[in-house]
């Protein structure tokens, strides 16, 4: 049943992506991107959760090895994306989002490495651990964001309105999308960092020290970018370089140490 859940979820994030690239050369508007290919995703994310159930919830316990989270993240991308996307022109941004869910599954189902949690979570440290993977999967989707901006900016700096811009949010509506995402994404991460000073026991234990410090150091770039934004009025590849610099930072202080622990030590 697992592998008919991941090869099923795999073929709608492929259609939902060949949809919204049709959908892209033939002009049309993100209204109409945003109807077409919302089912195809909503039925993959279904099968994707499916899949990540069955296989994060083994006898021995909860499995969150680098492969299962990096899907579990895109999972929640996806599904924040849909969600978004019922009030927001933001469907151009399924064009990153499902084929990075797609390529997590891919990843998750060739790769036999497990980090099973043995021990059961208190209420707090399981409130602490969904603020950090709502701020992960929003700040992610803000990136997502930026890299389209810089494309739709070095698009129009080049004098190149192709399909690509028709197909577009104006600019101006991007930069606003942009911003949005990163105001409630960096509200997520001060919730996260706040439940963690309060139910970790050490924020700046030896394991921990690392993912503290470059989360906060993420967490004050966004700030900042915000700040200047509504203050000063920052934007164009300024704004860009912020956020993917934020994104940066809290890839390295989740994913970095992951890696380095799960997979290149073992």
């Amino acid at each position: 049943m697992m592998t008919f859940y991941l090869i099923t979820s795999i073929l709608l994030y492929a259609l939902a992506t060949g949809l919204l690239l049709r959908l892209w050369r033939k002009k049309s508007g993100p209204v109409q991107k945003k109807s077409l290919s919302q089912p195809v995703v909503l039925l993959a994310i279904i099968f994707h959760g499916l899949y990540l159930y069955n296989i994060a919830y083994t006898p021995l316990g909860l499995d969150i090895g680098f492969f299962s989270t990096l899907s579990f993240i895109a999972w929640l991308m996806a599904t924040l994306l849909v969600i978004a996307s019922l009030t927001l022109p933001v469907g151009c941004l399924g064009l990153l989002v499902y084929p990075f869910a797609l390529l997590s599954l891919l990843l998750r189902a060739f790769s036999d490495q497990q980090h099973l949690l043995t021990t059961s979570l208190s209420p707090g440290l399981e409130i602490h651990i969904l603020f950090s993977l709502l701020a992960y999967s929003l700040l992610a989707i803000a990136m997502a964001q930026a890299l389209l901006l810089f494309i739709q900016d070095r698009y129009l700096h080049n004098h190149h309105p192709g399909g690509f811009l028709h197909s577009l949010p104006s600019l101006e509506t991007m930069e606003t999308l942009l911003f949005r995402i990163i105001g409630i994404g960096v509200i997520a991460l001060t919730l996260s960092l706040l439940t963690g000073f309060i139910y970790l026991e050490d924020m700046f234990a030896q394991h921990l020290v690392h993912k503290t410090i470059l989360s906060m150091i993420a967490w004050v770039v966004f700030v900042v970018l915000l700040w200047g934004h509504y203050t000063y009025g920052w934007r164009g590849k300024l704004a860009i370089r912020l956020s993917l610099s934020g994104f940066i930072l809290l890839m390295l202080a989740y994913f970095g140490s992951k890696f380095v622990i799960e997979l290149l030590l073992q």
